[in-house]
This record gives structure tokens, sequence and C-alpha cells, in this order.
């Protein structure tokens, strides 16, 4: 409260805030209530941000001494939201887009898409106001596949919570193609990312109006050359690039 502006010096000196208060002298108020209290005593003792692990362990042998049977320490600033705050909260940026925040329970469903890296499994879950969350697994693969199909489902989600539009991360998702593809009930899966925005969009409100052009250069298509990044070609029952003389057939 010293810090408020406007109050009056002799208020400030008689009502002070948890944060004027010595984490000590709150072990002490604690522990004058305790002695006349047969059950355990509820008390927080608020620490400033700076607080270090040898000032907590100080106020805990204090409350031992001092015959407390149970105390809580709250150190400024360890949780995002908190009832007592300092200073101005910070004013949200015009525009900015903040995230709702996930439930604790949601449904969804998970379906299985063939890849040319094998087939991905995509889990779309629910809250009551939409699409909350989006998680991607790639078989039985791990290290890099799976860290960059984590970082992606993560910037999905991160995005539907806040409120971008299904279409637009679909648009954005749709025909990055990497050199396998594969068929999936008569659709070309240029990708993992493709696949995801192949489930997703079939939430979207409206379907993209190049997706049938997209799948007609993907049939004349054979993938990509992993050495020179050139479209291969069918040749000789074999799909091979005309550039470096990479194939597929060893």
């Amino acid at each position: 409260m010293r810090d408020i502006e406007g109050v009056p010096g002799e208020i400030k000196r008689l009502f002070v805030s948890a944060y004027d208060t010595s984490p000590e002298w709150h072990v002490r108020m604690q522990a004058a209530f305790q002695k006349f209290t047969d059950s355990a005593v509820s008390k927080t003792v608020n620490f400033p941000y700076e607080a270090m692990p040898e000032d907590i362990a100080k106020v805990y042998m204090l409350a031992y001494h001092e015959g407390l049977k149970g105390i809580t320490i709250y150190r400024d600033r360890s949780r995002e939201s908190q009832v007592l705050t300092m200073g101005k909260r910070k004013e949200k940026a015009e525009g900015e887009l903040v995230p709702r925040k996930r439930p604790k329970v949601t449904k969804g469903i998970t379906e299985r898409v063939s890849t040319g890296c094998g087939y991905i499994y995509v889990t779309v879950n629910f809250d009551d106001q939409g699409i909350a969350e989006v998680f991607s697994i790639l078989g039985k693969a791990g290290g890099c596949a799976a860290a960059q199909l984590e970082a992606i489902s993560r910037l999905i989600s991160l995005a539907l919570r806040s409120g971008v539009g299904l279409d637009s991360i679909v648009r954005h998702l749709r025909s990055i193609r990497c050199p396998s593809i594969a068929w999936e009930q008569g659709h070309a899966v240029m990708s993992c990312a493709d696949a995801i925005a192949s489930v997703l969009q079939k939430y979207a409100k409206e379907e993209d109006a190049n997706s049938s052009k997209i799948a007609e250069v993907v049939k004349s298509w054979a993938g990509q050359c992993p050495e020179y990044g050139g479209k291969l070609i069918y040749q000789e029952g074999c799909n091979i690039c005309p550039n470096c003389g990479f194939t597929k057939c060893g």
C-alpha cells in the first residue's frame, strides 16, 4: 500500500500490504495465532520476485522453530495470474491475439492418413467453441520427424484457440510437399503437413477453390529429388531425376 498514490501517509503506516510485510513477520503473525489454536492455521508468506531459495529455507526453519503445523509460501509472479499484483497491469496491445484456455476435458477424433513417410495419425479435439487442439503422430517415427510434427501441431492449436480461421490454416498447410508422396482414397497426400490439412479441411466452412487444380498437377508429378530438388519423372518403370540421375529404384 505504501506505493499506492493518493493514500494518506497515516493510513499507509497503519494498513500495510502483504508485500510491505517481511517474510519473517508473516511467520511470527501466524505463530501468534497458532499458539492458541489446536488445528493448523492457514497463512501465506508473500515473497518478492527476487527471492532466493535460501530465503525460503529460512522461513521454513523459522516456522518449524515457532511450532507451526503448516505454512504456505508464494513468490511474486511465479504464475501468470495471481490474486495480489504490484505495479500497473500490462494492457493488451490493440489487435493482439490471446489464445483461450484449454479446458481440462476435450473430446475428439483420430484419423489415419497415408503419407510418403508412412501412416500419420491426426487427432482433432473440440471444446465448446470448436476445434481446440490438434495432435499428430507419424507411425513409429521419432527424432526430428516427431519433433517437427509436434511443433506444427502446437502452432495449429495455438492459432485455433487465438481465433485464427480454420480455412486460413488449411490453405497455408495444403500442398506443402516433401520428396515422397502418397495416395489416400484417390487423393494425393504431398507431405505430413498436407495430411493434417486434409483432416482439418473436413471441418472447414469453405473448401479450397484451388484443390482440384492442385490434384491435377500432382497426378503428373512423381515426387521430388532429395539431392537436386527438382521433379522426378516416371521413366522405364521407375521414378528418376533427369538432372542428376537419382533413382528410387536403387
